[in-house]
């Protein structure tokens, strides 16, 4: 029982960090609904049904579950971002905390250019 309310609560926070992703630019809007997903899973069968069979974002949880694949559009403006935010780090941080954003940027970058792709 404890542990149903600690994953409802982790899904309620992923859900809201995945919806204030939609709005705000470098916040990542799907990684967090696939937590939420994941933690509704365990806690809320209910909530977890509506986030799959969400029209925009059910697609992307289904595709990450069953083949850990990323579509190629989100694929490649993941990678756009993760660029831009290096070159703007390299650019106007001083060393070396300039080193930083563009080792996070190569870290998950290569990570996400690993993954499966769907069309």
């Amino acid at each position: 029982m404890f542990r149903r309310r600690i994953y409802l609560a982790a899904g309620l926070l992923a859900l809201g960090a995945g919806t204030a992703g939609i709005f705000l630019p470098l916040l990542p809007t799907v990684p967090f609904y696939i937590l939420a997903a994941f933690c509704f899973g365990r806690s809320n069968p209910a909530w977890e049904a509506r986030l799959l069979d969400h029209p925009r974002f059910g697609p992307h949880i289904r595709a990450w579950r069953e083949h850990g694949a990323i579509s190629i559009r989100a694929k490649a403006w993941a990678l756009t971002m993760l660029t831009v935010s290096a070159v703007i780090g390299l650019t106007f941080l001083k060393w070396p905390w300039s080193l930083f954003p563009a080792a996070a940027a190569l870290c998950s970058g290569a990570w996400i250019w690993t993954r499966p792709s769907r069309s």
